[in-house]
């Protein structure tokens, strides 16, 4: 849906718009410092807390961070596409294209017996990446929700909103 400019000339997309809002930039910041801490941790304390670990937690471990970290950088993949639309540097049409390269689907996460068998810190980064990526699937559905052009003068402007609201707020099956 568009909206009309307060002088009438043009339409602003909603995506656009919400792209530019301060949900998004407290997403953007979020996001890009568990990425730092998340490679701080693998790099340090978890490297060490890992050669502690017995050889099927040791396993559990590569496997599960493995998993963190692609998760990561998907997330913060979209992210940058998003600020990119931000900043001016691509039209979010543009983004729409690009973000196809960039998979937020849930992806795969261990048996909850394997993942007990990983230190505590590593777990706490699990959980928090698997909600940043809830969160940012809720905002990429409301950003690049299909417009219908077949939508006439008459139809009700709240309706899109209230989906949209819907798809922002719904909660994952994960």
């Amino acid at each position: 849906m568009t909206e009309q400019s307060a002088n009438g000339a043009g339409t602003v997309s909603f995506g656009e718009r919400l792209a530019n809002s301060q949900a998004f930039a407290d997403l953007f910041r979020d996001g890009m410092a568990l990425v730092e801490e998340t490679a701080a941790y693998l790099d340090g304390p978890g490297r060490t807390e890992s050669k502690k670990l017995e050889r099927s937690a040791a396993l559990a471990y590569a496997t599960e961070s493995m998993r963190l970290t692609t998760r990561l950088m998907q997330i913060a993949s979209w992210l940058l596409l998003h600020r990119a639309v931000k900043e001016g540097e691509m039209s979010l049409a543009e983004a729409n294209k690009e973000k196809a390269k960039v998979k937020l689907a849930t992806g795969d996460i261990g048996d909850e017996s394997s993942i007990k068998l990983l230190p505590e810190s590593l777990r706490n980064l699990i959980a928090r990446s698997t909600r940043l990526q809830g969160a940012v699937r809720r905002l990429d559905a409301t950003i690049h929700a299909p417009v219908n052009p077949m939508r006439g003068k008459f139809a009700n402007p709240v309706e899109r909103q209230l989906g949209l609201l819907k798809a922002a707020f719904e909660q994952d099956g994960a």
